[in-house]
């Protein structure tokens, strides 16, 4: 449940979250899902005008939402966002690290610059904006961090090396962050995505997708092709963020169900 005033039953003011990537996708879906709730939802991305459509989502669900070019590489641009959202909201109380991309391709044959992208944005992008967010969240003596990662981090898979590598990463990130921020009321959660159904690889070349799925099996890493929504990832950032302040979810992994197989068991045995 959400922070509860303990003294008089009434409450509090509505929460402030950050989302990064919130353009499209899981990012969308999250920052739909803490509208819901009556949150105040900072949108953070470099495609302002989907963010626009984004925080017309966050209305309808009954929340506030500001809209605000975001460039997680960039010192200069995650300082710019979070003192604009500050002037609007007030202090940060929840910071949900979403933005990410992968460049898939064989080591060998991944451009320098590609690689760069990747850990730019995957672990770069999350330090900056915690760095940038946790002082509020010390003068206020409680917050919640979280990062969005990839069972890449947990299983790395061949094709997407720099992908892999960075969520494996930032979920060090998070136990460091975890361990500085220890007695100040911080909360960090890991959230681990598996095969989510968006359009995170809209933009790679076509039959690339088709050569990763020829690639896996051999290491035993795609066993079925169900997915989850980009809701299913939301519903475990809202759990997390929203439950009791004396508990915090270390990890949450989401995965989708295998599909249910059709067997032929034989003649019943009388």
């Amino acid at each position: 449940m959400d922070r509860v005033s303990e003294t008089t039953g009434a409450e509090p003011p509505a929460r402030v979250a950050v989302v990064t990537g919130a353009s499209s996708g899981i990012g969308r879906a999250i920052a739909v899902a803490l509208g819901a709730r009556g949150w105040n939802v900072a949108l953070g991305a470099r495609r302002l005008d989907a963010l626009h459509t984004t925080a017309e989502l966050v209305a309808l669900e009954g929340g506030v939402a500001v809209s605000h070019l975001l460039d997680v590489t960039d010192p200069a641009s995650v300082d710019d966002f979070f003192t604009t959202v500050e002037s609007v909201f007030g202090p940060v109380d929840t910071l949900v690290n979403n933005a990410g991309v992968a460049v898939p391709g064989l080591l060998v044959d991944t451009a320098p610059d590609a690689l760069a992208r990747e850990i730019d944005t995957n672990l770069l992008g999350p330090l900056l904006c915690t760095r940038r967010a946790l002082p509020g969240m010390f003068a206020a003596g409680h917050g919640d961090v979280v990062f969005v990662s990839s069972d890449t981090a947990r299983v790395p898979r061949p094709g997407m090396v720099g992908y892999s590598a960075s969520k494996a990463a930032l979920e060090t990130v998070a136990r460091v962050v975890d361990m500085e921020t220890e007695g100040r009321g911080i909360r960090t959660t890991v959230v681990r995505v598996g095969p989510t159904l968006t359009d995170f690889a809209d933009d790679w070349t076509p039959g690339t997708f088709e050569h990763l799925l020829d690639l896996w099996p051999r290491f035993g890493i795609q066993r079925h092709f169900n997915t989850v929504e980009p809701v299913d990832i939301a519903n475990a950032v809202v759990h997390a963020v929203t439950a009791p302040a004396h508990a915090r979810l270390d990890t949450i992994e989401v995965q989708p169900v295998a599909p249910v197989e059709s067997r032929d068991r034989g003649p019943a045995v009388p």
